[in-house]
Formats: structure tokens, C-alpha cells, sequence
């Protein structure tokens, strides 16, 4: 298990005296680890609940009901995806997807009934926090709490969610090969372990636990690049077990779909600009082309003299 940091986030809202000290923790986290874990964000655990079982509610589905979303276009507002047999992955995945835009709002599953409620509820309240945490991101960097507020709150949401059914042989598979977000930041709620976070540090694989009520923070390639490589996008996978299905809910936020991300120019410096520009549309026309098993990265394709 990786000793990742848990960060209470009451301190940004609830108590002024702490707010320097719990926005200096994520910006320590942010650069030792990109990843980082929170609690007390203000979503309660009935919602979260409800948004897992809504989630496991549709895979549960019958297989025509959940073919009708089946897609491999990434640029579609919603799709349901599998690599449990459509051997179109050339290393071996183990698990079913569904993706669709939770803002702005777009095409949901119309079933089961209570999905949209029980999804949109959680998608909202995630927004919410993100929003807020991106204020608290570039405040530590320097750039000021309001920096981002406005094109985050007219950005884009994703929400992917993923089921990992017990898996015969969990050593030889995967639930999702290492890669990056292309995110500026990613929530994510796990019913059960699962996640693994790479160390920058030693290059080995850290589990992430289930810490009951808390949620998983990622920086992704976007923020990366806002803040000239201050912070890192982490480098994440799933693995599987052979006892238990696990569900995850990612909520990834990022800027509009053709609004462009640059490094801040209060952070480039001396040494110029170490990304190009980029914009989510980018990133999906990037995947469209790239096969997900070979671990290809997007953000190799931002450096400047790597």
C-alpha cells in the first residue's frame, strides 16, 4: 500500500487559520506525488453510495440493454466499451466502460430509472468540489484563487465509470494499463481497492486504499502544463482480484473542448515554455489514433525538447 497523502479539506472553508497550511498540502502533494487523497469535501456518503450502486445498477443490465451505447468513437457523448471479449486491446483488459458528459449535460443511459438522478447528483456536487480545489491548485501556485474559476465553471465533465468483474487469472490482466489524465484534475471513487499510483520517486507501484469516505484526486496532463511542469500528471492502472467486482466513478474536469491550455506565464521563467498548448479536442483526436495497450502518452506530445 503507498503511504499517499490524505488531506482534510474542512480547513479551506471551515477554518481560516488552516487554510494556508491545507493549501500548501496539496501543493506538496500535487508535486511529490500528482495525486493525493481528500476527506471532509463536503459530499456526503449517501450520495456516494447511491452513485455506486446507480453505476453497478447499469452493468447489470441485460447485454442488448447496454449495446445500445456501444461505441469505440471516442468522440461520442456517450458510449459503452468492453474489452472483456472483443479482444480489439492487443494487451488483455478486464472490464466494461461507459462514458458520457456530465457538463455539459448530454446524452445519459435511460435506464435504469434512477441512474441520471443518482449520477447527476454525485456529477454535481464533484463539479462543486473541483471547482474549489482547482481555486486552492493555483493559489498555491501562485497565480491566485480566481485564476481558473470562470473557464472551469464552463468547462467540460466526463464522468467514466468502469466495472472490474472478479478476474479467473488477476495476474495476467489488467483493469486499465498505466496512463496519464488529460484532465486538469480527476475525482475518482472506488468501491473497493484497486488503484495503483506509480512513484515518481522509485518508478515501483503503490496501492491506494479505500479510506471510507474519502475520494482520489489526480492532476492531470492539463494541469501539468498550467503549471510548466511544477506538478506532474500521475501515472495511474487497475488491477483486478479474483474475488470481487470493483466499481470506480472518474469525474474528469478539464477547460471548454477547444479552449486551450498554455503554461502560465507567471511560471514559465528563465527557461521558456515546456509544453505546447493543447485543448481536449487535441486529446481525443490524439486517442483516436493511439491503441490504449501500448501505454502512449499524450503528454510526450506537449514537450518542448523533451
Amino acid at each position: 500500500m503507498g503511504d499517499v497523502p490524505l488531506i482534510d479539506l474542512g480547513g479551506l472553508w471551515k477554518d481560516p487559520t488552516r487554510r494556508s497550511a491545507v493549501i500548501k498540502d496539496i501543493a506538496n502533494a500535487s508535486h511529490r506525488f500528482g495525486f493525493f487523497q481528500i476527506v471532509n469535501h463536503g459530499i456526503c456518503q449517501t450520495v456516494m453510495d447511491e452513485a455506486l450502486h446507480a453505476v453497478s445498477s447499469f452493468f447489470d443490465l441485460p447485454t442488448e440493454e447496454k449495446m445500445k451505447y456501444m461505441s469505440n468513437d471516442v468522440h461520442e457523448p456517450v458510449r459503452y466499451v468492453t474489452s472483456l471479449k472483443d479482444g480489439i486491446d492487443r494487451t488483455q483488459f478486464w472490464r466494461a466502460t461507459l462514458k458520457h458528459y456530465a457538463h455539459p449535460l448530454g446524452h445519459w443511459p435511460e435506464n435504469p430509472p434512477h441512474y441520471r438522478e443518482k449520477m447527476g447528483k454525485f456529477s454535481a456536487q464533484t463539479r462543486k468540489v473541483t471547482v474549489e480545489l482547482m481555486g486552492a491548485i493555483t493559489e498555491g501556485l501562485g497565480l491566485g484563487p480566481s485564476y481558473l474559476t470562470s473557464k472551469m465553471e464552463a468547462g467540460m465533465q466526463m464522468m467514466a465509470v468502469h466495472c472490474y468483474p472478479p478476474c479467473p487469472n488477476p495476474e495476467m490482466a489488467l483493469g486499465l494499463p498505466p496512463h496519464s489524465d488529460h484532465t486538469c484534475l480527476t475525482i475518482v471513487l472506488q468501491s473497493s481497492p484497486g488503484l495503483q499510483i506509480m512513484d515518481p520517486d522509485d518508478r515501483t507501484w503503490k496501492s491506494i486504499p479505500k479510506t471510507h469516505g474519502a475520494l482520489q484526486v489526480h492532476v492531470g496532463v492539463h494541469l501539468e502544463v498550467l503549471s510548466n511542469g511544477l506538478y506532474k500528471s500521475v501515472v495511474h492502472r487497475a488491477v483486478l482480484n479474483s474475488e470481487r467486482t470493483r466499481i470506480s466513478i472518474a469525474s474528469l474536469h478539464s477547460l471548454g473542448m477547444d479552449e486551450t491550455m498554455e503554461p502560465a506565464k507567471e511560471l514559465v521563467g528563465a527557461h521558456g515554455k515546456k509544453y505546447r498548448g493543447s485543448c481536449l479536442r487535441d486529446f481525443l483526436n490524439f486517442l483516436a489514433t493511439n491503441n490504449s495497450g501500448e501505454g502512449s502518452s499524450f503528454i510526450n506530445t506537449l514537450k518542448i525538447n523533451p
